[in-house]
Formats: structure tokens, sequence, C-alpha cells
């Protein structure tokens, strides 16, 4: 008869006492698959091991906590007839836990939801957990963590045996992989991978229960850490892997280690690793480390993990040359930050300074505080242009006609520009309390029902506070809400302000009529609008009222507290979905027609609007006050790889950064790339599958974007 424990070990130690709490019922599940889930070592000879069972019946999703698929469970019992009684109550049990935990939503949020004019809590985000905690002081120094503090909170005792189970199975996997590199180097072959795997064994000697001795010891310890936690977002590497890099006296090895390492994180699809930055006296903290992943970066190519970059006033022209001779690669890479505005937004949320310059990003470019906070990650998205809709059909959608948001008034008895404008910005405000709301429910939910051990060890505050990293234990808890579509509305809002109420060349009814027939039969209409002002330009009036809206939903947002006990925040990252988003959108007074693809894809102009160059388009994009964000704030733009080519060039990319950057700009992202390669690589993707482009704050191969997304990138502006 097999052991139930051996088939599915996740599922055997959740159930293995029903009578626990359910977060102390994942610590044991994790427990139990430490000890029977299978080692893994990746094709670099890595560890890669998940907490996922091999039937694919139970998984430890890093997004979504533990996850049973009982469609499985159920084929298990058909295959192991000996369990299938414990099975089916372990099925019946699961059912009546989904049902608990089943998202509350209503009619209105789904159908928003649906029009994609907000989504809120959907999915449970990246995080930054500390994984340095496990490299630079083991686990015996969490279990320490724990003594220390689970005599404070005795009703949460379930709370902190879930965290040691944790650490259990982290020193179980360790000494686990111990033996398998033993045994793997035994029956290696190849003499330079025998060594490798006995180095591993003698680094799982020490890690991860100890402090790392050297980069591979400290490589051990973080692999099996962020394997286990789902190759999500590396955090800040350079910092917490650096005192090993000095204790390690030969460099070539650190060099493979991370050759290795990069083509993990390309197989696997890891997210953010962030490099350099500033402390909180503005002391440079970019070191040699940084400059050997910038290396690497460079000669891998890759498209993946998503490096960001933190500069600031005090950043070393030698690591501005470094960030320039990267780019030159194409790759989009670094995505830039600026301390000077980030800290600064991040302190008008009531982050102290010494924790504001520990900040990092995750996913795309999210912003995070490195090992202390649950920021979103993100909790949401509001789409500017849906809201214009609602306020220009009262409520109703521009592509169904169906009531889904308040009404406004009618917008043909609007006798002032000033009462069209207010209508739109009671709807922005109606969507995004919307979106905040069903973010909450969300937070709610996966507080109580999806609770995470392991980022509860390695975040600042869960240990101290007794309370799990999805409920309110990190340090901060703040939310992030998205905002897209932004450049699409300003111009409209502006067209609407010029030809309707300020030159009177057309009525706000014979607009109407023109959306809702897609400006067929209204071709001078089309024209004139289309045609009008459009930010990006530096057009006093267009940008002010631009900067205007996302002023209100910032200031909306800033209102609305999140369940975790933080505030929401907002910013700009349209992810792959802005052509998404304008098949969604109907005629817009900007011009665009219903279902066209084109949207502003960052916080810039719509792609290709922006006619007045580099400048005005700066100028345009600094109106906006980037403190006031406090998640990705993406502008991107696109340069033609001659500039990148010559030391000249190099240096005028970097003189125009600097002065963006000056001039209170947040982030910054490139795409370097020739017109030509674009256009060819639309009609023969077979010969451009290295291609890479910038896409919403991340990189991704050029031909595996949709028809959509690819016109968007190309009608981006070149510099």
């Amino acid at each position: 008869m097999t052991d139930l424990m051996n088939i599915d070990p996740l599922l055997y130690g959740y159930f293995s006492d029903e009578t626990l709490e359910h977060g102390e019922r994942v610590g044991l599940a994790l427990l139990y698959g430490a000890k029977n889930i299978e080692i893994k070592f990746s094709r670099q000879l890595l560890p890669e091991t998940t907490f996922e069972t091999k039937f694919a019946t139970s998984k430890y999703m890093p997004s979504e906590g533990l996850r049973f698929d009982t469609d499985n469970i159920l084929k298990l019992a058909e295959d192991f007839p000996e369990h299938k009684k414990t099975l089916l109550h372990y099925v019946d049990e699961i059912n009546i836990f989904n049902s608990k935990a089943k998202r509350l939503s209503c009619d209105l949020t789904d159908a928003l939801d649906r029009t994609g004019a907000q989504w809120g809590g959907n999915w449970g985000g990246h995080a930054n957990p500390d994984y340095g905690k496990i490299v630079n002081f083991g686990t015996e120094h969490i279990r320490n963590l724990i003594a220390e503090n689970r005599g404070k909170y005795p009703d949460e005792a379930w709370f902190y045996r879930s965290c040691s189970y944790v650490l259990d199975a982290l020193d179980l996997f360790g000494t686990r992989y111990r033996e398998a590199a033993l045994e793997k180097a035994e029956q290696c072959d190849n003499e330079e991978d025998k060594a490798f795997l006995l180095r591993l064994a003698s680094a799982f000697a020490t890690v991860p229960k100890k402090p790392a001795y050297d980069f591979m010891s400290a490589m051990c310890a973080f692999m099996l850490i962020f394997a286990l936690d789902g190759s999500d977002s590396p955090g800040r590497f350079d910092q917490y892997m650096y005192p090993a890099y000095l204790k390690t006296e030969n460099k070539e090895e650190v060099i493979d280690l991370l050759d290795r390492l990069w083509d993990y994180f390309h197989d696997h699809r890891s997210w953010n690793l962030c490099i350099a930055g500033s402390d909180e006296n503005w002391q440079d903290e970019t070191n040699e480390l940084t400059y050997e992943i910038l290396a690497m970066v460079r000669k891998k190519g890759y498209n993946t993990p998503n490096l960001t970059c933190r500069v600031h006033r005090n950043t070393p022209d030698k690591l501005w040359n470094a960030i320039a001779d990267t780019l030159a690669t194409g790759t989009g890479l670094p995505a830039l930050y600026n301390d000077d505005v980030v800290c600064e937004a991040l302190e008008k949320i009531g982050i102290p300074t010494e924790d504001s310059h520990d900040y990092c990003m995750n996913g795309c470019n999210q912003i995070d505080i490195f090992g202390k906070s649950h920021m979103g990650l993100e909790d949401g998205e509001v789409l500017f242009t849906k809201c214009l809709e609602f306020a220009l059909h009262n409520g109703k959608d521009g592509m169904s006609d169906e009531k889904l948001s308040v009404e406004t008034g009618d917008p043909t008895t609007f006798t002032t520009y000033e009462r069209f404008e207010r209508a739109f910005m009671d709807q922005l405000e109606f969507v995004t309390y919307n979106a905040c709301s069903s973010a909450n429910i969300c937070q709610h939910l996966r507080g109580v029902f999806e609770p995470h051990p392991l980022r509860s060890c390695l975040i600042e505050g869960c240990l101290q506070k007794g309370r799990d990293y999805r409920n309110g234990g990190p340090l901060y808890n703040h939310g992030q809400i998205l905002a897209e579509g932004i450049a699409d509305t300003g111009d409209s809002l502006y067209a609407v302000k010029k030809l309707v109420f300020d030159e009177k060349k057309y009525t706000m009814a014979e607009l109407i009529a023109a959306l809702d027939a897609d400006f067929e039969g209204y071709e001078q209409l089309h024209h004139d609008f289309k045609n009008c002002e459009k930010f990006g330009n530096d057009i006093e009036e267009v940008d002010t009222i631009t900067a205007r809206a996302l002023n209100r939903f910032f200031t909306v947002l800033k209102r609305n507290r999140t369940y975790r006990g933080g505030v929401f925040t907002g910013g700009c990252s349209t992810f792959s979905r802005a052509a998404d988003y304008g098949m969604q959108t109907a005629a817009l007074p900007n011009g665009k027609r219903k279902g066209e693809p084109l949207l502003a894809d960052s916080i810039a102009a719509t792609p290709g609007r922006d006619t007045n160059g580099p400048t005005a388009l700066i100028k345009s994009v600094l109106k906006y006050n980037h403190t006031d964000a406090c998640s990705g704030f993406v502008f991107q733009n696109k340069f033609e790889k001659k500039i990148f080519n010559t030391e000249k060039g190099k240096d005028s990319f970097i003189a125009l950064a600097k002065a963006y950057f000056a001039g209170g700009g947040q982030q910054y992202t490139v795409t370097v790339v020739s017109p030509e390669d674009l256009l060819d690589a639309k009609v023969h993707p077979e010969n451009h599958r290295n291609l890479i482009v910038r896409v919403g704050g991340y990189s991704d191969y050029f031909t595996d974007l949709d028809e959509g997304l690819q016109d968007n990138v190309i009608e981006r502006t070149f510099l």
C-alpha cells in the first residue's frame, strides 16, 4: 500500500490535524512537503525545487498561497482506491473551505471589470521578501526572533508554530540538497560539474541554518529560498549578496555563479532585480557587484529579469556610463528610478527616511520597501478613458450602451467646459472608489484564507506583531491602484474644451452623435478632433488638464485605507494591456475609433502623438507631480540604435536622463532599436526572434507581442 504522504505530502500534511488553525495547517503542509517532494537541480545545477506535488494535486503558489486541485485529487482517488475514502473526504472539506473563501462581489463590480473600467484585488501580487535574512543570518537567527516575540502574543501561538514549521522545512531542504548533491556528484562523469556539485554539497553543510561564508554558500542559500518562493523578484540583490562577494577571493567563481543564475532567471521568467541606490544620508550604494551584474546583462542579452537601477543626486559617472553601455545592447535594461523623487513620494505617505531609501521594485516596476512591506503590487487598475465614456453617456458604457456607472448629467445640457470636466471627475472618483472597495474585499479574504508563513519569516513586522504577511504583519501595508489611458483622456478633455466650448465649432450633441457613429459620416469633425493639440508637446493647457485628472485620481486614492492597514496610492504601468484596453474603449474625442488598440502605454503621450521633440515631451510629462506616485510611474521612450553607437550619443542620452530626473521625473525606460527592424519584424518575424522592446514597464520579445501591442511600440516617437 502506497503511503498517502508520499503521494501528496502537501495534502497529507494539511489534513494531518484538522483541529488546527488554517494557517498552522499550511505550515505543516510545507513541512511535510519538505520531507517528501522531489529534490530538483536546474540545468545550471542550482537548486530549483518548488512546493508542487508530482500529481499536480497540490502546490504552494507565492501569489496565491496553498492550492489544491480537486479534479486531480478525484483522479488520484481512482488511481489509489485504498485511499479513496480519505481523498473524497479531503475534497469535501476543500470545497467547503473554497466556498467560504470565494471572492465577494456585486453585479456592478463584475460589470465594470468586464468593460475594463476597473479591477481590484483579482490576484495576489508580487513581493520583495528579504532573502538576505537567510543568506546573511540563517534560519537560526529567525528562530531567535520567534522566541523573542511569541510570548507577547499568546493567542497567535499557531502563527509562530506555522513559521517554525517553515524554518524546519528550509533546514530539511538544506540537508536533502547536501545529500542529493553528493549523490549526483558520485554519478557525474564531467569533472567540472562534479567539482561544482561537491562545493554545493559543502555549502549546504552550513546554509541555510547559519550565515553564508562565501559567494557559493550565499548562492545556495539564496537559490533555495528563491525557488521555493516561486522565483519572483530578487529585490536588492547587489546589497544583500555583497558581504559574501567580499568574502570570496576567487572572483571568477562569482562570475560563473552569476552566469548560471542569469540563465536560471531567464528560464523561469524571474521578475525584478534592483541594483544601486542611496542610503538615508544620500551616500551612494553602488558596489563592485553592481557592475558585475550590469556586465552579465550585457553578456547575456536576455529580456529577463527586469533590471531596475536606482540613480540619485550622487550617482557616480562610472555607473551612468555602465547604464548607457547596457542599454545600448537593446534589451531595454536597466529601467531607471530616481531616488530623489521616489523617496520623497514614500515619505509623503509616512514611510521614514531610513526605510524610504530601502525601496526596490517587483513585478514589472511596482515599488516596495525591501523586506518590510506588502504594498499591493498591484491591487487594481482604473481606465481613465472608460470614465470619460461614462461622462459622455451619463453613466452608460460607450461599447455596450449598458448603464454601469452613476449619472453625472446629460452632457448635451452642459453650458461650460468646467461642468463637463466635473462630470468626468465624478465618474473617475466613482470608479476609483469601487476599485479600492473591490481590492479591500480581496485583501480581507486573502488575509483570512491565504496565509503565507514563508514570507512572514522574511518580512519585518510579521514576527514582531504576530501577524501574517497578508494580514497586516509587515511594517508598511499600503496599496497600489494603477491609472491607464491618461494621455488619451487628457487629449479628449482638451479637444472638447477647445472645439465645443471655447470655439463653439461643434455642439456636444454633434460630438456624441459622431462618437456613437464611430465618426462615420462625420469626417470633418473627426479630422478636427483627431488633429487637435495633444499631450506631450509642451502645450500648457493640454498638459494642465491631463495633470489635473491624474491629480484627482491620486487624491481620491489617498482618501481610501487598505484592509491591510495603509493608504491606497497610485502609478501607471500598463504591463502588456494597453492595446487590450484600447480595444475595450469606444470612440473618443481625441479621434480614436471604437475598438482601436492604440492607447497610451505609459505616462507619456499616446504613441505617435508627441511631435515636438524629446524636450517638449519631457516638459509635458513633468507637469505631473511625480512625488504623488508611489507605484511604478512608467515613462518610456524609443531611441534609434545609431544614437547609442557613439560615445557622443550615449553622453546625450545621459544628459537627457539627468535633466529629466533633475526636473522631478521619477522613472525612465528606453527601447533602443532601429525603425527598419521593427517594421521588418512584423513582416518577417523569423528574422527577428531576439528583438527586444520595452512594454509597459518590462522588456519582451517584439515578435511575441500581439499585433495591437506591436503597433503601439512602432507608433512611439523615436528620439
